[in-house]
């Protein structure tokens, strides 16, 4: 047989397997049914490794068994969200209301005046007045205990990546997330004295600003020390003797409200310097074009679980947006998966998503959901 022959072969299988497929779909959409009448949940482990061993004895080939039970492996995720669909349409929306940005008076950010976490609450409510925190922590504990309405953090930068304090921070409270906005970042190299960089002892600045400058600092030969913010690092300098020949990579109008000498700007390792911003709420709360759902959720130590999660996105084509993880510091080095995809939380193929990760991992939570700006 030549190639030609070979492939028309594989068509025609290809073909039979589609029926053969579909045929299985519609048997699952009856078994969904059964379910729903007899209140039973769609994920029942013992049936599916039952028919992954079975599968595997089948296969006749040793070389081919993982292979085969990936195969069915993902047809029954597939079922599964089939009939999560199904159900899912019985079952009642998340409840949230409505933001209330314009009138909310209690709204806080980390660090002082002319941080970048006060411009990014800026663009999200306007010119008013924020109550500054001495840490992030400080922000969730405020939103979370209501003495706040909402708190603005960083989540992402697009030179350092993610500031995982936020991560941490996020899977330790009761916040939801409500809005997120992209700032552009302009760092400055900030001093009381009018000096020479070489003549610099010492820069401070939030480890995230002297990962982002990290080319400049490297170049220039600078020792850095970390520092709770960049507005507060521009503080401490304000603060200092000419003398002391000490600097601060902040925000360029942080330095001159500060009135502080301009000793370089633009100094990030990329010309395009941008961090994504988030405002967490106590409640959940969503606007009616919100249309990305963030989630957190812990998967189990087996083979393929990674990848069977990952499948269920693209089975329900949804865009995965951002996915994270950080450490659960129990001493297992298991890790917690942070997930945006796009999608709004009423429609039924997203509440169908939402019910199959309750049900298939190990520990699942909404974030909230919000508008893509």
């Amino acid at each position: 047989m030549d190639l030609k022959e070979l492939r028309n072969g594989i068509d025609d299988i290809d073909g039979e397997i589609l029926k053969l497929f579909m045929k299985r779909m519609e048997l699952c959409r009856d078994v969904a049914e059964f379910k729903r009448e007899h209140n039973m949940p769609v994920f029942q482990g013992g049936r599916e490794q039952e028919i992954v061993d079975r599968i595997k004895r089948l296969t006749g080939d040793p070389d081919l068994e993982n292979g085969t039970a990936a195969l069915f492996t993902t047809i029954m995720d597939i079922s599964k969200i089939l009939q999560n669909r199904k159900l899912s349409r019985r079952e009642q929306d998340y409840a949230f209301t409505a933001p209330d940005f314009s009138s909310a008076c209690k709204i806080g950010c980390q660090g002082a005046p002319g941080a970048n976490s006060e411009s990014a609450a800026r663009l999200m409510f306007g010119d008013r007045d924020f109550t500054f925190c001495g840490s992030f922590e400080d922000v969730f504990m405020a939103v979370q205990s209501g003495e706040l309405d909402y708190g603005v953090l960083p989540v992402n930068n697009s030179t350092a990546g993610t500031v995982d304090t936020t991560y941490d921070l996020l899977a330790k409270y009761s916040v939801y997330i409500v809005r997120e906005v992209c700032l552009d970042i302009n760092h400055c190299l900030a001093a009381k004295a009018d000096c020479p960089v070489s003549e610099l002892r010492k820069v401070y600045s939030h480890p995230q600003a002297l990962m982002q400058c990290s080319e400049f600092i490297d170049a220039n030969g600078l020792k850095t020390a970390d520092y709770g913010n960049t507005a507060t690092a521009a503080e401490k300098v304000a603060a200092s003797s000419p003398d002391d020949r000490i600097a601060a990579i902040c925000s360029v109008d942080c330095a001159k409200r500060l009135g502080l000498n301009i000793l370089a700007e633009k100094i990030a390792d990329c010309s395009v310097n941008r961090t994504q911003f988030v405002c967490i709420s106590r409640k959940m709360e969503a606007m009616p074009d919100s249309d990305i759902v963030s989630v957190m959720l812990k998967i189990p130590h087996t083979e393929g679980s990674l990848y069977r999660l990952l499948t269920k996105f693209y089975v329900n084509g949804m865009n995965l947006l951002r996915i994270e993880n950080r450490p659960i510091r129990d001493g297992s080095f298991d890790v917690i998966f942070y997930l945006d995809f796009s999608g709004r939380i009423s429609d039924p193929g997203v509440k169908a998503l939402m019910n199959d990760l309750a049900e298939n991992v190990e520990y699942f939570r909404i974030l909230g959901t919000f508008r893509n700006e």
